[in-house]
C-alpha cells in the first residue's frame, strides 16, 4: 500500500469523511433549526422527540437491510452513491414542510436514504485502512462527519441563514454538497474498496452467527447506550438552551458550536487513543465524563464553568465511531464486516436514536423540561456496565 499523505487510503478517508459530513450537515440540521421550526408549525417536546425518532427508526432499518443487500449482491458502491444522492435531495423535503406530519414524512425518506451510507463507509475505511490506523481512521470519518460538518459548522452557518433567509432556505442548502461528493465518490472508489468477500452465492443475513460473537452480543448494547446517550439530548438542547437557559439565538448557536469542536476533538483523539491502549479502557473513561454531562449543563448555568465543562464532558461522543465500527469490523471475519456494522448501527439506532429520544421528549413535557439531561445520565451509567463485558 502506497504510504504518505496523497495515498489511496488517505484519500478514501477524506472522501468518505466529507460524505459522512455532509449526511450528518443534513440529518442534524432540524436539531439546530428546531427553535424555528417548532414556533413555526407549533411542536411540542414529544412531537420533536418523534421526528428524531422516525429518522432514525428508517436510518436503523435501513443500515442493516441495505447494507446486508448490498454486501450479499455485491452491490456496495452502486447502493452507497444511490443513498448519498437521495439523502441530498431529500434535505429540500423539510424545507417544504408545512405541518408536523408533512415534516415527519421528509424525515422518514431521509432516514431511508442515510442509513446505509455509515456502515459502507466505515466498511470502505476498514478495506484500505493500516492496521495500526484503523482506529484512528475511523474516527477522522466520524470527526469530520458529526463533529466537523454537523456539530460545528452546520450550528453555526444554519442559524445564520435561518436568522437573514428563513429556516426552510436554510434546509435547501444544506442539501446542495451531497451531491457534489456523491459525484466524486462514484469516480474514486476503488472497485476492490467496494468488493464483496467470502461466498457470493450466501444470501443470508447471518443474523444468529454474528451474535456468537462476545463483543457483538455485549457490543450493541453498548453501542445502543452510546448512542442513546447523544441522540437523549440532541434534539432538545438547542431549545433548553433558548427557552431554559436563556441564550439568545446566537449564543447557542456557539454554544453548539462548541459542542461540536469537542466532539470533533473527542472523535480524533478517543478512538486514536484506543488504537495505542486498547478499546475497552478508553471506552470505560470516556464515557464515564458522559455521566457528567447533564451536571455541567443544568447546574452551571450561566457560571464562567458551564462552557469548559460541557467541553470535556461531551468527549463521550468521541466513544462512538469505536462501538459502531471498529469493535464489530474487528470481531468478525472479512465477510461479516459490513454486516456487523450495520446490525450494531441498526440496533443502537432504534434503541438510542427512536426509543430513547421518544420517551426524552414525553419525560420533558410531562415532569421537566431538563429531564432528557438525566436520561443521558443514566445510559452512560448502562454503557459502563456493558462495556465491561467487552473482551
Amino acid at each position: 500500500m502506497k504510504k504518505g499523505l496523497f495515498s489511496y487510503e488517505n484519500g478514501i478517508v477524506l472522501l468518505m469523511a466529507l460524505t459522512f459530513g455532509c449526511l450528518f450537515f443534513d440529518r442534524l440540521a432540524l436539531n439546530f433549526l428546531m427553535p424555528y421550526v417548532a414556533k413555526d408549525l407549533n411542536l411540542n417536546n414529544t412531537q420533536i422527540g418523534l421526528l428524531a425518532g422516525g429518522l432514525s427508526l428508517t436510518w436503523a432499518f435501513s443500515s442493516f437491510f441495505s447494507t446486508a443487500w448490498a454486501e450479499t449482491n455485491n452491490k456496495k458502491k452502486l447502493v452507497f452513491i444511490i443513498a448519498v444522492f437521495t439523502f441530498s435531495v431529500c434535505s429540500f423535503g423539510s424545507g417544504f414542510a408545512l405541518s408536523f406530519t408533512t415534516l415527519l414524512l421528509a424525515r422518514l425518506v431521509m432516514g431511508f436514504a442515510e442509513g446505509p451510507v455509515i456502515p459502507l463507509a466505515q466498511n470502505f475505511v476498514e478495506r484500505e485502512s493500516s492496521p495500526n490506523r484503523l482506529g484512528l481512521n475511523a474516527g477522522i470519518l466520524q470527526a469530520f462527519g458529526s463533529a466537523l460538518f454537523g456539530s460545528i459548522l452546520a450550528p453555526v452557518l444554519l442559524v445564520q441563514i435561518a436568522e437573514n433567509m428563513g429556516w426552510r432556505n436554510a434546509f435547501y442548502i444544506a442539501g446542495v454538497p451531497g451531491l457534489l461528493f456523491g459525484l466524486l465518490a462514484w469516480f474514486y472508489v476503488k472497485p476492490s474498496t467496494a468488493e464483496s468477500v467470502g461466498n457470493k452465492n450466501d444470501s443470508s443475513l447471518n443474523i444468529s452467527e454474528l451474535l456468537q460473537y462476545n463483543n457483538i452480543k455485549w457490543g450493541i448494547p453498548a453501542a445502543c447506550c452510546v448512542f442513546g446517550w447523544w441522540f437523549s439530548t440532541l434534539p432538545f438542547i438547542s431549545r433548553y438552551f433558548v427557552e431554559s437557559q436563556g441564550m439568545s439565538a446566537d449564543q447557542m448557536g456557539k454554544t453548539m458550536g462548541l459542542l461540536g469542536v469537542s466532539g470533533l476533538v473527542s472523535s480524533v483523539i478517543v478512538p486514536a487513543l484506543s488504537d495505542k491502549i486498547g478499546r475497552k479502557p478508553v471506552l470505560l473513561g470516556a464515557i464515564s465524563l458522559g455521566i457528567l454531562y447533564a451536571f455541567a449543563v443544568y447546574f452551571l448555568k450561566g457560571s464562567a464553568l458551564q462552557l469548559p465543562a460541557i467541553f470535556i464532558t461531551y468527549f463521550t461522543m468521541g466513544t462512538i465511531p469505536i462501538v459502531a465500527a471498529v469493535i464489530p469490523s474487528a470481531t468478525v471475519p472479512d465477510h461479516l464486516k459490513a454486516k456487523a456494522i450495520g446490525l450494531v448501527t441498526a440496533i443502537g439506532e432504534i434503541v438510542g436514536g427512536v426509543l430513547i429520544p421518544a420517551l426524552a421528549g414525553i419525560l420533558s413535557d410531562s415532569i421537566d423540561p431538563s429531564a432528557f439531561l438525566w436520561v443521558s445520565s443514566v445510559l452512560a451509567v448502562l454503557g459502563i456496565f456493558f462495556v465491561s463485558k467487552l473482551k
